[in-house]
């Protein structure tokens, strides 16, 4: 599984995991994440794959290195899908 898969999984999981909240984001704590069973056979290590949807600008969490124990209470924030992107993919179907 390359970064951009694993990124997609994390993002699915996080929707499986967390609570969906007013703006359309999901919120999850690193601990929830982290001892998730699921989680735990899908990522080999969960802590690069949540750099990395850092790094793409998915998510947002505080600090750069999250450790288990120590910051199982950091929440995780899965960022809203731009809801203005669909129908700019169904504005050009049939147009011709």
């Amino acid at each position: 599984m390359n970064v951009e898969e694993e990124v997609e999984r994390l993002k699915e999981e996080i929707q499986r995991l967390g609570k969906v909240q007013d703006d359309g984001s999901y919120k999850v704590t690193f601990g929830v994440l982290f001892n998730d069973d699921r989680c735990a056979n899908i990522f080999e290590a969960l802590v690069g794959t949540l750099r990395a949807a850092k790094k793409r600008k998915f998510l947002t969490y505080e600090g750069e290195l999250l450790l288990q124990g120590v910051h199982d209470n950091v929440e995780i924030i899965l960022k809203p899908t731009p809801a203005a992107a669909a129908p700019k993919a169904t504005d050009a179907v049939g147009t011709s």
